[in-house]
């Protein structure tokens, strides 16, 4: 600073300090008087201007005068830089970081000019470019501008800036229309773009809770109990309701008290009700016949069945189960069953001639009864390691054609790479079942039947949407020991075939299985080699070393509301009984949903076949003729007539819940020569027959808690089927089904 210009400044500070030494005292005092109000109303007004101006309120005359915001921005991203030209390659004049508002003037090919107020480098003008994130998001969010009125910064009631009681929304200028340009919005991700809303921005009341900004982190208040919120605001459903929040239905945490944070219970529950009226051949008792004048093997076919099964599913779960496997579960299912069997021949339901034509009987079997420990996550995306002890679900393939029930057993399984694959490696042993209702029967000792299991599952693999799965199965059977006759006194184990006497064998199952779709086909396939030995089988009464193949593909393809599918299976046949080769292929407890599974006669139903009903061409739900005593409380047997079946079906969804399923399936033997050695005749035609069916399936509230299933099934002999039953002219099946689910 120069000394003139200090001169200047102090010339008049001197000249001041003179004339008030001089003046008089009550003079000075005068002058004081007069002066003071409108210096304490100068400094005042500069208070006012500068607190207006540190809180952002522009004057009334900057605001009538200043340039229009085209649009508001918001920053979305953690930081944006503010460049000096429309280019990344011109100089950072400032930064945003994320949540801030921001006005913008002009619009350039992505690039929005604004405004920094007050930095180092006064109001100066820049650009920030609107960018994309990696999954499209947008850098910054850009909506209407703010607007406000003139008189808004006026002290007048009620519209001030700070009003004392309630604040009035904003409002648009009144004086001058605004022409705004259309800002181009989009959704990312979409080309369509949307038009800005075309709001203002409400004046902020300061003595009123500041509303929260977008894309901030949201200031919490602790909630005792955060899954009873709605409870704590007078909210209340009723325990049978299972679509709200329900304490039974795994919805809230339980015993918070006396088991800690995060367990839930949820209890399901199922009344399936089975009606079914069938007729196949059954064989005429050995000494006396229901029915006068009969002359023949086979007598009255004609059957019905009533059965009613409880399911109640008790479950208790620890941890948070939306993003990651339970840390533990313990699960426990009874089944309550009911059964009201009528015959039209003696000794079919039991082996007491006085046992008559009507079998009602009750059972609770244990259909599961096992505890879940999660071991650990392996990954950030809950990539895990489980391990499950006790009676459980186990299903070997996508179709449940090798086997699918539930075995006591152990299992560890668990996931890698983001789900990509998924891992089972288990021991089991078959629980013993009740002879009736097919349930499992704690009561008595697990059978010497185990096996063991090693699976791999890999999606996307060999194409873009199908699942692969490579499977290995052990299955040891060392019931050779004694004989097992079930409850109503017809011998299981062994079956009644050659001499009877009771056998084991060890076989190794390799399996290749696949699920998914090819563009707009979808396929579910499998594969399995079987190989072993069995010490001593009855009809051979030798060694046999156990080499069979199955193979089975359903394709299929949606048009709308209709899907076509095509169906092919193949299960090897023994070729010479007594060759020392066991060709047939058997699984362990098939229950395979393929070929229209409970709606097909064949897979449906056991037709007996020789030993006084004693072996059955094929097992209840069972597509394989394994000539087995049952399937659920027999052995496999290796040697077999084997099976080809080509089938074609379709199912129609008529209406949202109403389906209509229809299924034509050729079936042939593979080879018939141990028929011809078991009725002690030439081998019959390969030539099984047709298998028809249609059904439907009606869900009245669009949902799986009411399902009413229908369905009937006729069989079309063959050439081969009427010379093994030479008088059965007419079988079929009808069934009718209804489950209620809660």
């Amino acid at each position: 600073m120069s000394k003139k210009y200090l001169h200047m400044r102090l010339k008049p500070l001197a000249t001041s300090l003179i004339v008030a030494g001089l003046l008089p005292l009550p003079a000075f005092a005068q002058i004081r008087a007069d002066i003071r109000p409108s210096l304490v109303a100068q400094v005042g007004e500069t208070v006012e201007k500068v607190s207006r101006k540190v809180a952002g309120i522009p004057e009334v005359t900057e605001l009538e005068n200043a340039e229009r915001p085209l649009v508001m921005l918001q920053v979305f991203e953690n930081r944006s830089v503010v460049y000096a030209k429309p280019d990344k390659d011109s100089r950072a004049i400032g930064e945003f970081f994320k949540g801030q508002l921001l006005d913008a003037f002009e619009e350039k090919n992505g690039w929005y000019r604004i405004r920094i107020q007050d930095s180092l480098l006064g109001s100066t003008d820049g650009w920030i470019q609107q960018d994309s994130g990696q999954f499209g998001e947008q850098a910054l969010g850009v909506f209407a501008p703010r607007a406000f009125s003139a008189d808004v910064l006026m002290d007048q009631p009620g519209t001030g800036i700070r009003p004392s009681h309630n604040a009035t929304p904003g409002v648009l200028p009144q004086k001058a229309e605004v022409q705004t340009q259309q800002v181009q919005r989009a959704i990312p991700g979409r080309d369509t773009p949307i038009a800005p809303r075309d709001v203002a921005i409400p004046v902020i009341d300061p003595s009123q809770v500041p509303p929260p900004q977008p894309n901030l982190p949201r200031e919490t208040v602790a909630v005792p109990d955060r899954w009873r919120i709605m409870q704590s605001l007078g909210f209340k459903f009723p325990l049978f309701d299972p679509y709200n929040q329900n304490v039974i239905k795994g919805d809230l945490p339980v015993l918070q008290d006396t088991l800690g944070p995060d367990w839930f219970f949820n209890l399901g529950v199922i009344a399936d009700t089975l009606y079914e009226q069938r007729n196949f051949p059954v064989p005429v008792p050995p000494a006396t016949s229901t029915t006068g004048g009969q002359a023949n093997i086979f007598g009255n076919g004609d059957q019905s069945i009533f059965a009613h099964n409880l399911i109640v599913s008790l479950s208790l779960t620890k941890g948070n189960t939306t993003f990651k496997p339970p840390d533990y579960e313990f699960r426990l299912t009874p089944v309550f069953n009911y059964t009201d069997v009528r015959v039209n021949e003696d000794r079919l339901l039991k082996i007491a001639s006085s046992s008559g034509e009507v079998r009602r009987e009750g059972f609770v079997g244990i259909q599961e009864a096992f505890v879940d420990v999660h071991l650990r996550n392996v990954s950030d995306r809950y990539d895990f390691d489980s391990l499950r002890v006790g009676i459980q679900p186990f299903i070997s393939d996508f179709r449940g054609f090798l086997f699918q029930d539930l075995p006591m057993g152990i299992r560890l399984f668990g996931n890698r790479n983001n789900n990509i694959y998924q891992y089972n490696i288990g021991y089991f042993k078959r629980v013993e079942k009740d002879t009736n209702s097919g349930l499992n029967d704690i009561r008595q000792d697990l059978r010497d039947d185990d096996f063991f299991v090693a699976n791999l599952y890999r999606q996307d693999f060999p194409f873009l949407g199908f699942t692969s799965q490579v499977s290995y199965i052990h299955n040891r059977n060392d019931e050779d020991g004694e004989r097992y006759f079930d409850a109503n006194g017809f011998l299981a184990r062994p079956s009644s075939l050659g001499d009877q006497k009771p056998f084991a064998y060890h076989v190794d199952y390799f399996g290749l299985s696949g699920d998914g779709h090819y563009g707009r086909m979808n396929i579910t396939t499998s594969t399995y080699y079987a190989t072993g030995k069995t010490d001593r089988h009855p009809l051979a009464q030798r060694e046999q070393d156990i080499d069979a193949f199955f193979h089975a593909t359903e394709v299929s393809r949606d048009f709308d509301w209709f899907r076509l599918r095509g169906s092919f299976l193949y299960a090897s046949g023994d070729e010479d009984p007594f060759d020392g080769k066991a060709e047939g292929f058997d699984a362990i407890f098939e229950n395979p949903q393929f070929a229209g599974a409970d709606t097909s006669f064949f897979i449906r139903q056991n037709i007996p076949l020789v030993g006084g009903g004693g072996v059955a061409l094929s097992g209840r739900n069972g597509v394989l003729p394994s000539l087995r005593s049952s399937k659920e409380q027999g052995q496999s047997n290796f040697i077999n007539p084997g099976l080809l079946l080509v089938g074609i079906g379709a199912d129609i969804d008529v209406l949202p819940e109403l389906r209509l399923v229809a299924n034509v399936n050729k079936l042939e033997f593979e080879n018939t020569n141990v028929l011809g050695v078991l009725r002690q005749q030439r081998p019959p035609s390969t030539d099984l027959g047709i298998d028809a069916s249609v059904g439907f399936q009606y869900r009245p509230f669009f949902s799986q808690n009411v399902v009413i299933n229908g369905s009937f099934a006729k069989l079309l002999p063959g050439k081969g089927y009427k010379e093994l039953f030479p008088d059965d002219k007419d079988p079929y099946s009808f069934l009718f089904n209804v489950i209620f689910s809660f």
